[in-house]
């Protein structure tokens, strides 16, 4: 649950008037995702390139990050807290299938400044936007962050038999840990660049139930429409070259046999772009 404080009391990491998160303000956040993620992401290119094994898919590490540093972390003005890298060689294999190098991924997520996102949603997630548009970060809850976990092994073989997937891309899944409290994030893929310009969007479920856009969304200036406002405004379908047309059907149909393998619900999102 995020709220504002507006004197800096009721949590070691709190001060005046910033957002926070579990009683830890933005900026602090901000700061601990980037130093443990510098510090796991540059530790792992020192270990060798091999293949993923299961027990890969189950490792977490763990740093612990002093406030007056040490001889592996450097010093820093937050409050001592531990970093927690889950699957840390699983992840380092996804970046690499979806090309993302160590050095652009860290450039991305340590060396610019990280923007919160001012409208992230009903889930009480916060969302930060790496400054080049690539990268988001997610908070997650703990059963999310399991979920996920749990999640490593098939939608590795997803990866490597339909590398044309359209589920997201997971890059990495952290944990940080300070005075009791535990934050989880995730770094994905940044589907919706801020120098794209969107004329719809639409998420599809394939189903009819309450899926049509409220009134208030509606009202919003990019709102996002539902299966029946698609049927609506495209009674004919949207046309596809045969060749584009079989190829995204089999990827969608690949996707939902890992959906419904791993108990998840899988949803189109389709934008109409400039």
């Amino acid at each position: 649950m995020s709220t504002t404080t507006e004197n800096g009391m009721g949590g070691p990491w709190k001060t005046s008037r910033e957002k926070t998160y579990k009683k830890t303000t933005s900026s602090a956040l901000k700061g601990a995702i980037q130093l443990g993620i510098g510090y796991t992401v540059g530790n792992l290119t020192s270990k060798p390139d091999r293949d993923v094994l299961m027990q890969d898919f189950y490792v977490v590490e763990s740093v612990f990050l002093p406030s007056e540093g040490s001889n592996l972390t450097p010093a820093h003005h937050y409050p001592d807290f531990r970093f927690k890298t889950y699957a840390p060689l699983a992840f380092r294999y996804f970046r690499d299938l979806f090309g993302i190098k160590p050095d652009d991924y860290l450039y991305s997520l340590v060396n610019e400044p990280l923007i919160e996102l001012t409208n992230p949603g009903a889930s009480g997630s916060l969302f930060y936007l790496t400054s080049d548009d690539e990268f988001i970060i997610k908070t997650v809850q703990h059963k999310e962050a399991k979920f996920l976990q749990r999640l490593l092994p098939g939608y590795y073989m997803n990866l490597n038999q339909n590398p044309r997937t359209l589920l997201p891309k997971f890059y990495g899944l952290y944990c940080i840990q300070s005075g009791g409290i535990n934050i989880r994030l995730v770094v994905m893929n940044n589907m919706l660049p801020r120098s794209v310009k969107m004329h719809y969007k639409y998420d599809l479920k394939g189903s009819t139930y309450k899926r049509r856009a409220s009134r208030k969304e509606r009202e919003k200036s990019c709102p996002t429409y539902k299966d029946l406002d698609f049927q609506d405004m495209h009674e004919e379908g949207l046309y596809f070259d045969p060749e584009t047309y079989n190829n995204l059907m089999k990827t969608l149909q690949r996707d939902c046999r890992v959906g419904e393998f791993l108990l998840i619900t899988v949803s189109l999102c389709l934008l109409d772009l400039l």
